[in-house]
């Protein structure tokens, strides 16, 4: 399998993570890349460097607005008498019609969900490349490749159109599908990440030409908590392009792999002839995160199952976090899905 990855992804480092109160070691860390980078290789993916397609294909899901303030902010940051080495919010609108401000700390609280994004001198670069690592995967997949696997870090999924969250800044997996789309595909997301992908279901709620189906930990109470119930099925001509699987902390491979079968059901009533696979490998059951427990060989048998689609696949990384299994849960996706 071909994957793509850009050197400057390492740049981004962040420092700041709250969780219950504590100040902790932010789990998105760079060393992500090399453990990643590592299993993909052990799996016989040979990488290359994603191709610059400009700001379009990201600003196809991002607003302007949206790009000016990642593009700028750290450096508006460093104007602030005694502010921190990061941007974190510690203020928020009440809702996104809110009046927005001047201010670069109002600006951050308006664009920034929560403080497991902090923003840093080189994020905004890295955050750039790793969407057009998607982008130039996506590429690859309209131009006939039957799968590529993109090693998109920061990951992307909890971004929204005008909003970072949860380790991410641009929603690679939702990039990727705009660009298929525009290709000519007709593409399907698949989210596998332990967390529900709520910046890429809110980037296409009201539209009925990307379906976006999440499984994940029920957030009644796990991350993101406000998104991601199974009522939530799409707004306006999205109604029916949305679908949430929400799954019991603990679920292990059995019941995973039957809940698949009810994504697979509605990828083929979509006509999807892509596939996005928002790959977070963080519902292993030894991720630090803690939210389902599917096995190093679960995660095998959920890329046959993939595989079995026979449909171009595009792999994108989200979630998955430092621990001993990371780098061999990634080989075992990517040979199961090649082997079957």
């Amino acid at each position: 399998m071909k994957a793509i990855f850009d050197e400057r992804q390492w740049k981004h480092d962040p420092k700041h993570f709250m969780a219950n109160g504590a100040l902790l070691p932010n789990p998105e860390q760079p060393k992500r890349i090399e453990i990643l980078k590592a299993a993909a290789e052990a799996a016989g993916c040979a990488f290359s460097a994603p191709e610059d397609a400009g700001m379009g294909p990201i600003a196809s899901v991002h607003t302007a607005e949206y790009i000016t303030f990642l593009k700028n902010i750290y450096a508006r940051w460093l104007y602030i008498e005694g502010a921190g080495n990061e941007v974190i919010p510690n203020i928020h609108p009440a809702n996104r019609s809110d009046s927005y401000p001047k201010s670069a700390v109002g600006q951050a609280g308006y664009h920034q969900a929560d403080t497991a994004c902090p923003i840093a001198e080189h994020t905004f670069e890295a955050a750039y490349w790793s969407a057009q690592t998607a982008v130039t995967g996506a590429d690859m997949v309209a131009a006939g490749e039957r799968s590529v696997y993109a090693l998109s870090r920061p990951p992307g999924h909890h971004a929204f159109a005008d909003l970072a969250g949860g380790f991410c800044f641009f929603n690679n997996s939702g990039v990727a599908a705009e660009r298929l789309l525009k290709a000519g595909k007709r593409p399907a997301i698949l989210d596998i990440d332990v967390h529900h992908g709520n910046g890429t279901q809110g980037i296409f709620y009201r539209r009925a030409d990307v379906l976006t189906i999440s499984i994940h930990a029920d957030p009644v109470r796990f991350y993101p908590f406000f998104w991601g119930h199974a009522h939530e099925r799409g707004e306006h001509d999205g109604i029916g392009a949305n679908l949430n699987l929400p799954l019991a902390r603990g679920t292990g491979d059995d019941a995973y792999l039957k809940t698949l079968d009810t994504a697979f059901e509605r990828i083929a009533a979509f006509g999807a002839d892509a596939i996005v696979v928002a790959l977070g490998l963080d519902a292993h059951i030894d991720d630090p995160f803690k939210g389902l427990a599917v096995t190093t060989p679960g995660f095998a048998q959920v890329a046959a199952a993939i595989a079995g689609l026979h449909l171009p696949t595009l792999f994108v990384q989200e979630g998955g976090y430092v621990s001993d299994a990371l780098g061999d849960n990634l080989t075992h996706v990517l040979q199961g899905f090649a082997e079957a």
